[in-house]
């Protein structure tokens, strides 16, 4: 019949329609399957069924496309089509094919026919039922041999494959990956994979009956906060688990193979051999990634756990995540983050429980953030300076604000700017600087307390060997350049280093590698181009600065738009800013990832880790070079009436607003902070995902379907997973968290709302991120890591940094300083009194430039002296304008006000450091509990292991005695439902 097609020797077997429909039994008579070499010689051709016996025969099951299996006979889309062995991991690509036609065989029923490449050696070639298949072009031929090893190199690992036929002229192919239990137990083994043992759970000691108390009236008032997921109930509660060992198998509470391994953790280990197996086709390749990156696959990733919005009570994880955790219905709530752990893994899981501690501790800082900002709003009408500067009986004549068109006029028409400095600008805003710099402090400690804890719950103590294991993978490219420089040398040469390397024994890859004489051409581009890229943003400041001085010039000739250029100037120049950062942003990130490239780093956490270097300078530059402008620059470099300071010779450089350039930092910081986080969520983070998504569905509507409408209605998971957006690393999520806690944490001097709005925006985010996880992303492999790597090094740094800049933003833009010292040196009654007008300089007019004078002045009295904002000595002084005493009094304590205010925070800080230490003690307790815990185990399995092993007394006299079989001895083949010994308690997997 035609469906039992005989296959060339080492050709894996297709199971036919029919012996899919009956579970995968044993193959037909004509059928064969893949011996791999084993230890010891196999047995008979065709003498195992549809599994895989005694870890010798791996069966890869070819399946006609045109013949699917109907979905009423499937059990699981998690499964291959015998619906018997999960689905573990699954890599696609794309084929194409040339003149491809059916044969003499009944039209329109494609067969599948396997032949390894070797085509024309087929025996029934151009039989009844065969596909004759035109000559495919060389890149494609090459491809198709390098799969073809890779899959067989594979299966000689231990996994089992299942893919369907290339049937159509066109499309893409799924190779569904299947770890069997033998090569499970051995991966588990060799990576060290802590599973739970059949010790029952026990309980993390809370500390004193107090402390007890308030944990369980805590968890009674927090209960509608938690999420409803199986991981949350048990909080206190820990398994004793330890590394599995094959030769300890009855530690370990092993109910069923198929469920012991979760499938995270099954598609880490098979993740773990497409890594490290080579492809010798391929110039000796290793690794998936690196085929993917040959474009010899397209994509290879695990399977999610069914689908979302299924209808029915059918529950997994990933639905259970998106009821519980990825609704915007559900913001209230505590994130599952031993369920994200589990379906995502613990790098995924580390982002989330820290983004959740940030976000709940930006809760008391948004509450003290209010109280300043209300503190400022009460206390507005006792502020004596703004009292004075609205008086309109002081009358303090200002000199014109630019030249010729601009006049005289009275310092009380900037009443408004006063009063709404001073919300900002008040004695609460030191408190707040101080406590925030403490925030940060509190912060970072805490979340080493919660990493440690998390770390223990999760068994990550003692991952060093996994991390360093992860740094022997090299990348692609770095195998590419290595290759590239050997293919320069001589062939002489090439040929003697090989065959020393073959005498000795040693890797090429010790030998050869890229030295800093190979790097120094991409070393050297990434600093001109970091230098460029940093110039490129301070020259768009400027001309920001540019815009400003112009626009405002050109606003002041116009009688009808003169009173309200300051308002419009600054304006449109934050919009300007928040357009620019927005797009260099984006470019950043792209030419971050290029000069990283450049460099060839060698392992994928080395070129992550420069990436984010490269990427969060470039950004920190881009979105902080405007604030730090306005802050500590801004009116520094005017000048004065009669000398100053010009740009392009005829534009007077800006000055501050009479209530001082706090209030305009305010603002603008305000608006790049509000505008990159509405924009960068709303825009870029949900709607270019779904423009993407729109983009390629109108895409697939385009081209030429061949698809089958029975398989359309019912699309199988790896279909539907594989129409997702590709995972591509935490370093975007990161970074866009890490500029907020810059804006956070930086200016909150000069906006003490800042906290709010990080806090409004955070809740979103951590549902939106969610969300996208677990909804339009493929599911990542699982990673296994112990902390957040470098962001913890970068917040620390951005904490250090910020103690400076508040410092500074208080000294320095803010009238606190000048106050303080009026107040109590040059004030008659100690009072804020006559502040005003000890901060007001007299200029005589008749010293002003030949042509700068104000025309046509509509000033109702007679000008002889006209009042600007510095600390100079009057006209009839004996040194005119030259700086005064005062001047020094107030920078002498704005520098003291720095080294008291950074030394006391910092003193403060390392305080908090000591006192919080970086263990919980319940945990560091419980560390050493757990080792006399498992000791006390051990010797407890080991004395019911002997007693087995030994066997009983014989019952009676004349009966031989039975010794029974250990529980953890193997048996000759695996069976699901394998049971521990019955003498011991189990416990939920």
């Amino acid at each position: 019949t035609p469906n039992d097609i005989p296959l060339l020797p080492g050709s894996p077997r297709r199971l036919s329609p029919r012996a899919v429909a009956r579970g995968g039994q044993a193959p037909r008579r004509g059928q064969q399957h893949l011996k791999v070499p084993g230890p010891r010689a196999p047995g008979p051709r065709g003498s195992s069924g549809g599994v895989c016996a005694h870890g010798r025969s791996v069966i890869n099951n070819y399946l006609d496309a045109n013949e699917p299996v109907s979905s009423e006979a499937r059990v699981s889309r998690m499964h291959f089509h015998d619906n018997q062995r999960k689905v573990d991991y699954v890599l696609a690509y794309h084929y194409r094919k040339r003149g491809a036609h059916l044969g003499q065989g009944s039209p329109g029923h494609s067969l599948a026919i396997v032949s390894n490449g070797e085509t024309g050696k087929e025996p029934h070639a151009g039989g009844p039922g065969d596909i004759e298949l035109g000559p495919l072009d060389a890149l494609e031929e090459e491809r198709k041999e390098q799969r073809e090893e890779f899959e067989h190199n594979l299966m000689e690992a231990g996994l089992e494959l299942e893919k369907d036929m290339e049937s159509k002229s066109q499309g893409s192919v799924f190779v569904r990956i299947h770890a069997p239990w033998q090569v499970l137990a051995r991966e588990a083994e060799f990576l060290k994979i802590k599973v739970p043992t059949k010790k029952e759970m026990y309980e993390i000691k809370a500390g004193g009956s107090i402390a007890k108390k308030f944990n369980a009236v805590l968890q009674k008032l927090s209960s509608p906060l938690q999420p409803r997921v199986p991981e949350h109930s048990n909080n206190r509660m820990k398994n004793l688990s330890y590394p599995f060992s094959r030769e300890k198998m009855y530690l370990y509470n092993i109910r069923e193979k198929d469920t012991f391994f979760d499938n995270a953790t099954r598609s880490r280990i098979v993740h773990e051999i497409l890594k490290r197996t080579a492809c010798s086709r391929a110039n000796n390749t290793m690794g998936i990634n690196s085929l993917i990156a040959n474009n010899i696959y397209e994509a290879a990733y695990p399977l999610h756990d069914g689908e979302y919005d299924s209808p029915g009570d059918d529950m997994n994880d990933r639905k259970l995540l998106y009821q519980e955790w990825a609704r915007y219905g559900v913001f209230y709530k505590f994130q599952p983050i031993d369920l994200i752990r589990k379906y995502f893994g613990e790098k995924i899981g580390l982002y989330f429980a820290w983004l959740g501690l940030y976000t709940s501790f930006l809760i008391p800082s948004s509450v003290i953030g209010v109280i300043v900002f209300l503190y400022g709003c009460a206390t507005i009408e006792e502020d004596i300076p703004s009292r004075e500067m609205c008086d309109q009986q002081n009358a303090f004549t200002m000199c014109p604000l630019c030249d010729k068109s601009c006049d005289y006029w009275n310092l009380s028409s900037a009443c408004g700017t006063a009063r709404a400095s001073h919300l900002f600008d008040n004695p609460a805003t030191v408190f707040f600087s101080i406590f925030m710099a403490l925030w940060a402090t509190m912060f970072l400690e805490n979340w080493k307390r919660l990493q440690m804890r998390l770390g223990y719950f999760w068994d990550l103590t003692g991952i060093e060997e996994e991390e360093e294991r992860a740094k022997e993978h090299s990348r692609p490219e770095y195998e590419s350049k290595v290759r590239e420089k050997m293919l320069k040398e001589s062939s002489k040469s090439v040929v003697q280093k090989l065959e020393t390397n073959a005498a000795t024994g040693d890797d090429e890859d010790d030998e050869d590698k890229l030295t800093w004489r190979d790097r120094f051409p991409g070393y050297l581009m990434n600093f001109a181009s970091i230098l460029f890229m940093i110039a490129l943003t301070f020259s768009i400041v400027f001309g920001v600065i540019v815009y400003r001085i112009t626009t405002a010039a050109a606003l002041s000739l116009n009688k009808a738009t003169r009173s309200n250029v300051r308002v419009t100037v600054t304006a449109t120049a934050v919009i300007i800013n928040l357009v620019v950062i927005l797009i260099l942003d984006e470019i950043y990130g792209a030419v971050a990832k290029w000069l990283t490239k450049i460099e060839v780093p060698k392992t994928e956490q080395s070129f992550e880790e420069r990436l984010i270097l490269k990427a969060f300078l470039l950004k920190f530059v881009n979105a902080y070079s405007p604030i730090f402008y306005v802050a500590f620059f801004k009116g520094r470099f005017v000048g004065r009436p009669g000398s100053y300071v010009y740009v392009f010779d005829g534009y007077r450089m800006e000055e501050c607003a009479p209530g001082g350039c706090l209030m305009e930092l305010c603002i603008q910081l305000s608006i790049i902070m509000l505008g990159k986080q509405l924009i960068q969520n709303n825009i870029f983070e949900i709607g270019v995902p779904k423009l993407k998504k729109l983009f390629r569905k109108l895409k697939d509507e385009t081209e030429p379907a061949e698809t089958d409408s029975a398989h359309s209605k019912h699309p199988e998971q790896w279909d539907l997973d594989y129409s997702l957006e590709p995972y591509t690393g935490l370093t975007p999520e990161y970074m866009e968290m890490i500029i907020q806690f810059g804006f956070v944490t930086l200016f909150v001097a000069s906006f003490p709302l800042a906290p709010v709005f990080a806090l409004l925006n955070n809740v979103i985010e951590v549902r939106l991120d969610a969300k996208k996880f677990v909804t339009e992303l493929r599911r990542p492999d699982a990673v296994r890591t112990k902390d957040i790597g470098i962001w913890f090094d970068i917040l620390s740094g951005i904490g250090k940094f910020s103690v400076i800049s508040n410092a500074f933003v208080i000294a320095i833009t803010s009238d606190f300083i000048p106050r303080l010292v009026y107040q109590y040196s040059y004030s008659h009654n100690g009072t804020l009194h006559g502040f005003v007008n000890h901060t007001l300089s007299f200029f005589n007019i008749s010293q002003l430039k030949e042509g700068t004078q104000p025309e046509n002045s509509h000033f109702d009295q007679e000008v002889q002296f006209c009042r600007f904002k510095d600390y100079r000595e009057p006209p009839w002084a004996p040194n005119p304008y030259e700086f005064s005493k005062q001047y020094w009094s107030v920078l002498s304590a704005r520098l003291a006000f720095v080294i008291i205010f950074q030394n006391l925070v910092m003193f403060l800080s390392v305080l908090v450091d000591w006192m919080i230490p970086d263990i919980p003690t319940d945990i560091s307790d419980q560390i050493k509990k757990e080792k006399s815990l498992l000791v006390d185990f051990f010797l407890k399995e080991e004395h019911e292991k002997l007693k087995l092993t030994d066997g009983p007394a014989p019952r009676s006299p004349g009966k031989r005695p039975r010794s029974r079989a250990p529980s953890w001895a193997p048996s000759g083949r695996s069976q699901p439902g394998s049971v521990a010994s019955s003498v011991s308690q189990h416990t939920n997997v």
